[in-house]
């Protein structure tokens, strides 16, 4: 939490990147990617393990969510805590959530050891890192509001000021439409739009 009650944003990439360490012949190529799902990690999983399907190890992990609740490491047959690991520990280093890091190994025919190869990846790891575009993004909470045409006016009016974008509206005798608003103004916007009489607010 960083001062203000509500810490509304986080940090996630903008664009897949890529990344690369080399050491004693094995090579480690890294691949980070937005994700917003699992099915979305499954999809990126397994298009690299067709592309790079003679690479003896694929180890990964992702963090989901703005609140950074669901995550996974996998070793995939490496010793264990030494290429999941120090990739997520990357990320949160990074502070990163809504994004997975596939590292792919291929084997240089010397062995790393388990420090050298959780160096390794956690190294490809943060490279891909670096060749990345943070951004900063907000949590947000949608509400549909559903008025009676006559409201039309009043609700318009009261979004603009409060300064928020109507979203897939649809107006007939039964108007509907959705807002998306800062997690920090939910409350306040909620509020302000609950004092509208004939205005329903659904989250």
């Amino acid at each position: 939490m960083t001062g203000t009650m509500f810490d509304d944003t986080y940090h996630t990439i903008a664009a897949p990147a890529e990344g690369l360490y080399k050491e004693k012949g094995s090579k480690f190529l890294a691949f980070a990617y937005p994700v917003h799902s699992t099915d979305e990690v499954k999809q990126h999983l397994e298009a690299l393990r067709k592309e790079y399907f003679d690479a003896r190890h694929h180890c990964y992990a992702y963090i989901l969510g703005p609140n950074k609740d669901a995550y996974r490491v996998n070793d995939d047959g490496e010793p264990s805590g030494t290429g999941g690991r120090p990739i997520h520990g990357q990320l949160l280093s990074a502070d990163l959530t809504d994004t997975l890091i596939v590292v792919v190994r291929y084997f240089g025919g010397i062995l790393l050891g388990a420090s050298g190869l959780a160096n390794a990846y956690k190294a490809a790891a943060r490279d891909a890192i670096a060749n990345a575009t943070i951004v900063e993004k907000t949590i947000d909470v949608t509400y549909h509001l559903h008025f009676e045409y006559a409201l039309m006016n009043d609700v318009m009016r009261l979004l603009k000021e409060l300064g928020v974008q109507p979203r897939n509206q649809e107006f007939n005798l039964d108007c509907r439409l959705d807002i998306s608003v800062r997690q920090s103004q939910s409350v306040r916007v909620y509020d302000t739009l609950a004092k509208l009489y004939g205005l329903k607010i659904e989250s």
